[in-house]
């Protein structure tokens, strides 16, 4: 029986313990640990939701809604921070334009003969800029000299005869007086006289006619040199030596119509377009600062010249006029700019010398 109960002993196999038994304890600590995150995450999440519960509520701001409303989408206006230094807080868009501004065409039809002026240019007032075909016009005033110089030997020639008839007649009439002389000796001799006097007056108007077609002629070939109307800068020139001039559009594209474009640079001003809610705080004399796009940080002071007494109907808004303190060349017609208007007493940033 012993042998029988140690043989089935020998059979059995004996296990031992896993090796995860001694890190069961361990794996309860996940759980645990895990549960703590839980608590500490949820507990912060309080705190937080506690503290902006108590601390007033923000109002939402109603005018804002509103004004963006009423505000059209295409107004040029807009209502943004100020500039460093500045006190306004109405800014407008707006280009620089010349209140004188000119292109220079021909009062007669000729072709380009001479071009003198280019752009860039400075030019005076009365200065030739073109030349113009003149050879005909120049004909014809010479012809209407011709006519003139010889209306007036006419007229001489009819003076002559006038005085000689007078003094015929001055004769006869003493002899009348002594019955030397016939009636019918005075009656010609007054007649002759009297009939000299009217083509003696035909002569001078004669003479006057022609002398005012010489003069005209005389318009017309200077018309052929086309002066400059003032003073200013050629900043276009749209014509070259051989092209065909007109006053009107005739001949379709062959046929020009102007010589070139000129700017009076004194004349420079700037124009935006002000929303008509705002226009309101304006008035002629506001103080300004004008900022150009090629010149961020250059502030050119200024004033309101005038707002023009109209409004467009599809922008909502009024063109305003104003002028700059200062004059620079580097102030160019059509350059994009930005006018900041002031408050009443603001003072305006001084110029710097250099953008």
């Amino acid at each position: 029986m012993d042998d029988r109960t140690r043989s089935l002993r020998s059979l059995t196999i004996e296990r031992s313990p896993p090796a995860g038994a001694s890190s069961r304890p361990r794996r309860w600590l996940l759980p645990v640990v895990a549960i703590l995150i839980v608590l500490i995450v949820l507990g912060s999440g309080l705190a937080f939701w506690l503290g902006s519960a108590i601390q007033p509520a923000k109002v939402p701001s109603i005018e804002e809604p509103s004004a963006q409303l009423a505000r059209p989408d295409n107004a040029v206006q807009r209502s943004v921070a100020p500039a460093p230094g500045s006190a306004g807080s109405l800014i407008a868009s707006g280009y620089v334009v010349a209140r004188r501004k000119a292109t220079i065409a021909a009062e007669v039809t000729g072709k380009v003969v001479e071009l003198l002026v280019d752009e860039g240019m400075v030019v005076q007032a009365g200065q030739i800029l073109a030349r113009l075909d003149d050879v005909l016009a120049d004909k014809d005033y010479a012809l209407a000299q011709a006519r003139a110089e010889a209306s007036e030997a006419a007229m001489a020639a009819i003076a002559a005869d006038l005085a000689d008839a007078e003094r015929i007649l001055s004769r006869t009439q003493t002899l009348s007086g002594k019955n030397y002389a016939t009636e019918a000796d005075l009656t010609k001799s007054q007649a002759r006289a009297g009939v000299l006097r009217a083509q003696l007056h035909q002569a001078e108007a004669q003479l006057a006619a022609a002398r005012l077609e010489a003069q005209r002629y005389g318009e017309v070939l200077g018309k052929h040199r086309i002066r400059a109307p003032f003073a200013g800068v050629v900043v276009d020139r749209s014509a070259q030596p051989g092209e065909m001039i007109s006053p009107l559009s005739a001949g379709g594209g062959f046929t020009r119509t102007g010589i070139c474009t000129i700017v009076d640079m004194d004349s420079i001003e700037i124009e935006v377009d002000v929303n008509e809610a705002s226009i309101g705080r304006l008035h002629a004399g506001t103080r300004v600062e004008a900022v150009l796009d090629a010149y961020p940080d250059w502030r050119i002071p200024g004033a309101v010249i005038a707002i023009v007494p109209t409004a467009n109907r599809e922008k909502a808004t009024v063109k305003v006029r104003v002028g700059m303190d200062v004059k620079d060349p580097r102030v160019l017609p059509d350059m994009a700019i930005k006018v900041t208007f002031l408050d009443d007493g603001a003072p305006a940033a001084a110029r710097p010398d250099s953008p």
